[in-house]
């Protein structure tokens, strides 16, 4: 069981800083915004699974922070004075993941969570301080196993390695129980009624017990996503939480806008998988796209942006203004502007029983969870653009060998150049030029790969067990068939690569011409990887993502 007990902070920081103290001067700003109120000896004032938690200033007495399990309860942190409680899930209106009890009488200031964002937002210093406090308390459950749900699985399945990313890349602390190796695994079944036919199984704060969910399901369970009503009207929906989805919801949501994104799976889109991204401007050894991402998200929600996961938009009705989008049969939002920022979706091999191993010795992310499955082994990555390289680097860290396959001639067109270096000077990465999988075989998980050179017709077969493709990518766009301009290969057009002949086909009704990011359909825009004629790079989306909201501001304005 994949645990550890009791963290104090995350091992790569100081204690103060997750912990801070706050000052006499520091917690007299803060009375303006709450209320004092005398706690008693053992009352709780916050319980596992509640929602809506108020955040707490302890101003006398101490308070004990535990995480109740089936028959006692594991210590956390202890509050004292001048200590404040909560985390980042106070921002994300998820479900607290704790217990809060007073262990002396004493007194707190309570502060709401609706007010703690607007002190988030006026006090420069003090969001400082409760922000990174926040972030950094996060990490510790993270890192220790701290959260309300427990995934039982198999590294032979497929559903086990989606769920376990999903709650990874949503930052939800979880405790993994590996069904191949964990001796009390049959305990845990029984007492939940259910048989290794079912994995995964995900229980949710000791009660609730899903049997192989979807994401949905996971995501309804944990309470993780706002209510969504269709009488509501936003400003802006933004479809996808991409780089630049998250963007655009960062800069609308600070800018006023009522702004609501939607995601298919966890932010960060394909950036989201990159164990490294280098070339990204303010970070020169490096950011993971998960951590990227993760802080774009307590971005986005600190300036009170909703963000919805594990749900897809499903149809965008062009005919009628406000804007519906619908997510499923029985939910959808009402929207006066929308922003596409669904990015895309790498293609994959055309070979013979790929599905079979899909999830099961065929990825298309290299994060920690994959690399954790490989350890010591050979693997295959196929493609030669950048992510492509950022996983064989990160792979080789943990695999024997990498073999690296391209259709081409070599990388030098594709990928950037710091990343080239990368893989010729490493040992355990070979480049294989010209070559493409052949095929997959295997009885129940990958076994073997066969794959062939281009030029020469020569085969070769291996007896590698893991193989991430991250080849190039089509567009999610077919939600939107029918209802905006797209090119050949199914991208969206926008601004000036619209021509007169879909501008009428669209029936366009304005006198002036779409704007640089706009579509065929007035007050909806394309950014990001989604964009016909984009720029692959995470810089070039944030950028699109924030200039978007700017001309969302002149359609709101002008129309």
């Amino acid at each position: 069981m994949e645990t550890v007990v009791n963290p104090v902070a995350p091992v790569h920081t100081k204690p103060e800083q997750a912990f801070p103290t706050l000052t006499t001067a520091q917690i007299d700003r803060l009375r303006r915004f709450g209320d004092c109120r005398s706690v008693h000896r053992g009352e709780i004032l916050f319980e596992q699974g509640d929602v809506q938690v108020p955040f707490f200033v302890l101003l006398e007495g101490t308070m004990d922070i535990v995480q109740p399990t089936e028959s006692t309860e594991r210590p956390i942190t202890t509050h004292t004075p001048g200590h404040f409680t909560g985390e980042v899930s106070m921002l994300w209106n998820r479900r607290s993941l704790v217990r809060g009890r007073m262990i002396t009488d004493g007194e707190v200031l309570e502060i709401t969570q609706e007010k703690l964002r607007g002190l988030i937002q006026t006090e420069a210093d003090l969001s400082e301080t409760i922000m990174r406090a926040f972030i950094l308390r996060r990490l510790a459950l993270i890192e220790s196993g701290f959260g309300d749900v427990v995934v039982l699985g198999s590294r032979h399945s497929a559903g086990t390695l989606r769920v376990r990313e999903f709650l990874g890349r949503n930052g939800h602390p979880h405790t993994y129980v590996d069904l191949d190796r964990d001796e009390e695994a049959q305990h845990l079944l029984e007492r939940f009624n259910v048989s290794v036919l079912d994995v995964p199984v995900v229980i949710c704060r000791g009660t609730t017990v899903l049997k192989n969910p979807t994401n949905h399901e996971v995501a309804e369970c944990l309470g993780l996503n706002p209510k969504l009503s269709h009488e509501d009207i936003r400003d802006v929906a933004v479809i996808g939480a991409g780089p630049a989805g998250l963007a655009a919801a960062v800069y609308a949501a600070s800018e006023g806008l009522d702004v609501v994104v939607l995601e298919t799976s966890a932010p960060g889109g394909q950036a989201g998988s990159s164990s490294k991204i280098e070339n990204y401007l303010g970070f020169p050894t490096g950011i993971s796209g998960m951590d990227l991402a993760g802080r774009a998200y307590t971005q986005a929600q600190k300036f009170g942006a909703e963000i919805v996961v594990a749900k897809s938009a499903t149809q965008l009705h062009c005919d009628q203004q406000p804007y519906v989008v619908s997510l499923d049969k029985d939910t959808c939002i009402t929207t006066r502007t929308v922003i596409i920022a669904c990015g895309a979706a790498y293609n994959k091999l055309a070979v013979p029983n790929l599905e079979r191993f899909e999830g099961k010795g065929v990825y298309y992310g290299a994060t920690y969870i994959e690399a954790q499955l490989c350890g010591g082994e050979e693997v295959v990555v196929v493609g030669g653009g950048n992510s492509a390289g950022q996983a064989a680097v990160f792979l080789a860290e943990h695999a024997s060998k990498v073999y690296m396959l391209v259709r081409s001639q070599g990388l030098a067109e594709t990928m950037s150049k710091y990343l080239i270096r990368r893989i010729e000077e490493n040992p355990n990465i070979e480049l294989r030029t010209f070559t493409e999988i052949a095929a997959l075989d295997g009885r129940d998980d990958l076994e073997c790969v066969r794959w062939k050179h281009k030029k020469t017709g020569v085969e070769e077969t291996h007896a590698i067990r893991h193989v991430f493709v991250m080849t190039g990518a089509a567009p999610n766009t077919k939600w939107l068939e029918g209802c905006i301009a797209l090119d050949e290969r199914g991208f969206v057009k926008t601004g000036r690569d619209l021509n007169e002949r879909e501008l009428l086909g669209a029936d366009w009704p304005l006198t002036r011409q779409p704007y640089l990011l706009e579509t065929s359909l007035p007050g909806v825009l394309a950014v990001g990887d989604v964009r016909s004629g984009n720029v692959k790079r995470v810089a070039s989306a944030v950028g699109e993502g924030s200039i978007a909201v700017h001309m969302v501001h002149q359609i709101l304005q002008r129309g």
